[in-house]
């Protein structure tokens, strides 16, 4: 069955336009509520949201669906992602719901769904989901005297911020330790900064100021320059990047470098291993993940398994071989003794733990490989000709691309957008020049056989 509203991460668009509408939000939750309700009597479900404009007519058209299908809706304010995913679970709730485009600009916005375990839902979940959106729900309606009830939980927060701090080395202190934390004027601007305090750091906060609109905008997981500068400006140890809903992580050392996802990975579990807390000698990663990861692993005594791009893609990989830590290069982190998904405030403190301990810089201690040369380019094509990949002389094109690899011990990586009109060309590989004219040629090529 072909996909018409769930993408990679839930459902996304443009806010007030198709599919991020109120109406369809509304349909969502219906037809969410019959798919996913596992109460027949007190059935219900937490609403958690990031800090855009839209939240408030997404939550509200969201609240109104459920309430028409008889559950308790509990609504949880701003509040990451991966708070959703712990309260749906402790708060016995059928059901989760986070409103948020994650790193998407604030004109965005996005429904992300997580069930009663707490795990985003399966493929198959999705679809039964879509199946009955564009269906007539009225006969499901709950009777007059069976419509739900709503109410704020008040404590949402503060449960979260001992649930995260519980993850926390006991024998660890961030005492003496200046932290920069840029919260993207998002879902965890409030919650990442008093954690990083109470736990004894010198917090400096930045992007704590969202007025509906700044949210990821010049600040951030994806836009590092401020908080780069930021770092360097204030003498700090460490710099902590979240995203717009607080679900990834990107680190920045001392110098102002950054430290991605795969350092961070292999930072942990080659710690991990040597303490004896790995449950597998694996770690889960996507196919976008370097392949000097890859090698380091090998080094420690592990193996890296890829998965396609997607933390929950991630995430299934990681339950179906009871895998400890898995994420993704962008800075989903999941550490899977703690959590059902990507945290980026959970997976900091598993890094500070470590650095807390150690009395070397953060550059030293963080920058665990080095990366084998990668380019990613983006060719945009027309849905409306022929796809490109479907032409011999782009096969051919490719074949030689891959074989041209091999010599550099590398590799090619070749996916449609799973959001745009975009194929992503990826290759990496021991000579850099040799990757990126590879690259090039295929770009070059691919654009002109798209345009004829």
């Amino acid at each position: 069955m072909t996909r018409k509203y769930f993408g990679t991460d839930g459902i996304r668009g443009l806010a007030n336009q198709f599919p991020m509408t109120a109406e369809i939000a509304q349909k969502v939750a219906m037809a969410a509520a019959i798919v996913l309700k596992t109460h027949k009597t007190h059935a219900r479900v937490v609403i958690g949201k990031d800090t855009r404009l839209s939240c408030y007519m997404l939550e509200q058209a969201m609240a109104s669906g459920f309430l028409a299908m008889g559950m308790e809706v509990l609504f949880l304010g701003p509040i990451p992602t991966p708070a959703v995913a712990m309260l749906t679970r402790s708060m016995r709730a059928d059901l989760g719901v986070m409103i948020s485009a994650s790193h998407n600009p604030y004109q965005d916005n996005g429904i992300k769904l997580f069930g009663s375990d707490g795990y985003k839902l399966s493929d198959d979940k999705e679809l039964e989901i879509e199946a009955l959106i564009e269906q007539d729900l009225q006969q499901q309606y709950a009777d007059p005297d069976k419509i739900g009830r709503a109410k704020r939980l008040e404590d949402a927060s503060g449960r979260y911020v001992e649930y995260v701090k519980n993850t926390f080395s006991k024998q660890a202190t961030l005492e003496g330790m200046r932290i920069v934390v840029d919260c993207a004027h998002g879902a965890a601007y409030k919650v990442a900064p008093q954690v990083l305090w109470e736990l004894g750091a010198k917090v400096i906060a930045m992007g704590v100021s969202p007025n509906g609109r700044n949210i990821n905008d010049k600040c951030g997981a994806t836009d590092l320059a401020a908080l780069q500068a930021r770092v360097v400006e204030e003498g700090a140890h460490i710099g902590i990047a979240l995203d717009g809903d607080a679900d990834r992580l990107i680190v920045v050392d001392e110098k102002g470098e950054i430290v991605d996802g795969d350092q961070l990975m292999g930072l942990v579990a080659a710690r991990w291993k040597g303490q004896g807390r790995l449950s597998s000698d694996k770690v889960v990663a996507t196919v976008m993940s370097n392949l000097g990861l890859e090698r380091f692993l090998e080094k420690n005594g592990l193996l890296l398994e890829r998965t396609a791009v997607g933390d929950r893609y991630v995430m299934e990989a990681m339950r179906a071989e009871t895998i400890s830590i898995g994420g993704e290069q962008s800075g989903h982190l999941i550490f899977s003794d703690y959590a059902t998904s990507g945290d980026g405030l959970l997976a900091a403190l598993q890094i500070l733990s470590i650095i807390a301990g150690d009395e070397r810089s953060v550059s030293e201690i963080c920058h665990v490989f080095d990366p084998v040369p990668q380019v990613l380019k983006n060719v945009v094509y027309d849905r409306k000709k022929e796809m490109p990949l479907e032409k011999d002389e782009i096969k051919e094109a490719l074949r030689g691309a891959e074989t041209a690899l091999e010599t550099m011990n590398g590799r090619l990586l070749v996916r449609l957008s799973g959001t745009e009109p975009k194929i992503r060309l990826m290759a990496e590989g021991d000579d850099a020049q040799g990757v990126e004219d590879i690259i090039d040629g295929l770009k070059t090529k691919i654009e002109a056989l798209s345009a004829a």
